[in-house]
């Protein structure tokens, strides 16, 4: 097995996940079996407990583990299912090896960092491999080198080229060049210094990556390769573009494969990325452009909702249309008229999921003026719940309708706290989680965006459903229960996983978050049919306006 190690310096969020899924697609177009591990050094056991305006989105995997969002980009650009082993926190390998203290596995020995929690490291490091069957492992380590919370990974990753042989590894550095418009000129000494911080741990990178505004003049390369000891045809630029999907263009195009594929022994392959050309040649040239507005609470952070913008794209990228996006603070729709300036001129409505009452009203007169006024809605997770809080309190007539989260005392809780969730203690990990089954009702919209399967697959993470007791009242005013899940005993035909009105052009809602399983090869049905229903709307509206 081989092992490519990531590592970054100079400044955090300089872009080692994009860097690490790009090689990954790269390797993936040469025929090879890849996956990819995140290693952040927070105490933390997952991200599931983070704030969304602190450390981005939540993404959540098949298997039900709340991760980091680079664990998305993994799973985007690869093209597979990853699981809980592909991210790994300073949390979770101390509590192991405490654990394995206390079981007396370490029998009289004094457990420390070395070898003990460096050696727990790398077997965490090889089971992904194993597991998975990869030929490929690569490795990105979370934060700079010189944090100290970093250093016994920087260990572990040291010894594995001694375990593995230096045959089967390569360590690659991403680093900052910033460009200094008063003396106009390219500045290398910060990476001069990143690359001696990461040589004082033992660590020789093979290849550099120098994160910059725009490309290096080949000067600037050979001044990097020579002050840090790397050849000079090992030096590679990762400048900004227009979009994500270019990276892994841009990096072949310099000879990042090539040099990778002489590192690691590997034979010369002409790679297939025929995906990402045809991507970013749609997102260079759409056909057409529709706006949507996101109704949500985080819109300061777009990272919080990163999925949800690469299943919207995705869903562009099928019907050949570039999405633009309307950012909507919820907390800012107070009255009327908030709403026809908010939503002013965009072709569809999507509200995404959440937690806590703060934004809640937002939400609900989103997804009224959506409904009132045709406009296409998706509504995702708590997108749904509070659809169908509208929907009880102004068509089914349930007065003061609510959700058990935000108003325990609500005479009406058509969305409440899931049984399983009662005896719940503590947060982390405990929601409902990964994939789950839903059946879909023949004849409705959800059918037809699935292409008229009878069941999927889709991750999930939420606490609260719709209420059971109210299905019948929802349904006798017209709400469709287009889906369900099957068999729960004891709850008929399971709780609710999608809702639908049938008088009006587009408008669903899904419990689940299928923007977890989206990918620019395969996007996901719902957002495909939401965009497509987006270009609909935008055609009648020009109508209308013609013919007025």
């Amino acid at each position: 097995m081989r092992y490519i190690f990531v590592t970054g310096g100079v400044v955090s969020s300089l872009g080692k996940g994009i860097v690490t899924s790009s090689l990954g697609a790269i390797l993936r177009g040469r025929g090879y079996r890849v996956t990819a591990l995140k290693i952040d050094p927070y105490v933390n056991i997952d991200a599931g407990t983070m704030r969304p305006y602190e450390h981005g989105e939540v993404f959540v995997t098949a298997d039900g583990a709340e991760t980091d969002l680079d664990i998305g980009h993994y799973e985007r650009f690869l093209d597979r299912d990853l699981a809980r082993i592909n991210n790994v926190t300073t949390g979770q390998v101390y509590l192991s090896v405490i654990q394995k203290e206390r079981r007396g596995d370490y029998l009289s020995q004094t457990v420390q960092v070395i070898p003990h929690v460096t050696d727990e490291i790398k077997e965490r490091i090889r089971r992904v491999g194993r597991e998975q069957n990869a030929e490929i492992v690569i490795v990105e380590v979370g934060g700079t080198v010189g944090d100290i919370e970093s250093l016994p990974f920087l260990e572990a990753i040291r010894q594995m080229r001694f375990d593995a042989g230096p045959e089967n590894t390569l360590y690659l550095h991403l680093t900052l060049v910033p460009y200094l418009r008063t003396s106009e000129e390219f500045k290398t000494k910060p990476t001069q210094h990143s690359v001696a911080t990461l040589r004082s741990v033992g660590i020789q990178p093979d290849i550099i990556v120098l994160r910059s505004e725009k490309d290096l003049p080949e000067e600037v390369k050979r001044k990097v390769a020579l002050f840090t000891n790397v050849e000079a045809g090992s030096v590679f630029t990762s400048y900004d573009v227009r979009f994500l999907y270019e990276v892994p263009l841009v990096l072949e195009e310099q000879g990042l494969g090539k040099r990778v594929e002489a590192g690691l022994g590997l034979e010369p392959v002409i790679p297939n990325l025929g995906v990402w050309r045809e991507a970013v040649e749609v997102l260079k040239n759409p056909e057409r452009r529709v706006r949507v507005a996101i109704a949500g609470k985080y819109v300061k952070m777009p990272d919080a909702y990163l999925s949800l913008l690469e299943a919207l794209r995705h869903g562009g990228l099928k019907n050949r249309a570039a999405v633009e996006i309307a950012w909507v603070d919820v907390e800012k729709l107070k009255a009327e008229d908030d709403l026809a300036e908010a939503f002013a001129g965009v072709d569809a409505i999507l509200v995404p999921g959440g937690f806590g009452v703060r934004g809640i009203e937002g939400k609900i007169k989103a997804a009224r003026y959506a409904r009132e006024k045709g406009i296409p809605y998706l509504g995702i997770c708590l997108g749904m719940q509070v659809a169908v809080i509208e929907f009880a309190r102004h068509v089914a007539g349930l007065e003061r309708a609510n959700s058990t989260e935000f108003d325990p005392y609500t005479p009406h809780p058509v969305i409440d706290l899931m049984p399983e969730q009662l005896e719940v203690e503590g947060l982390g990990g405990t929601m409902r989680l990964g994939d789950w089954p839903m059946r879909i009702r023949p004849g409705t919209l959800l059918a037809r965006v699935y292409g008229g399967q009878e069941l999927v697959f889709e991750r999930h993470r939420h606490r609260y459903e719709v209420n059971p007791d109210y299905v019948p009242r929802l349904e006798e005013a017209g709400l469709v229960i287009s889906g369900v899940t099957p068999g729960r005993e004891g709850r008929g035909e399971g709780l609710v996983e999608a809702i639908e009105l049938p008088d009006h052009p587009f408008f669903l809602g899904v419990q689940s978050h299928p923007e977890f399983k989206s990918r620019p090869m395969r996007p996901s049905p719902p957002f495909v049919a939401f965009v497509e229903a987006a270009l609909a709307y935008q055609d009648r509206r020009r109508l209308l306006a013609g013919g007025a």
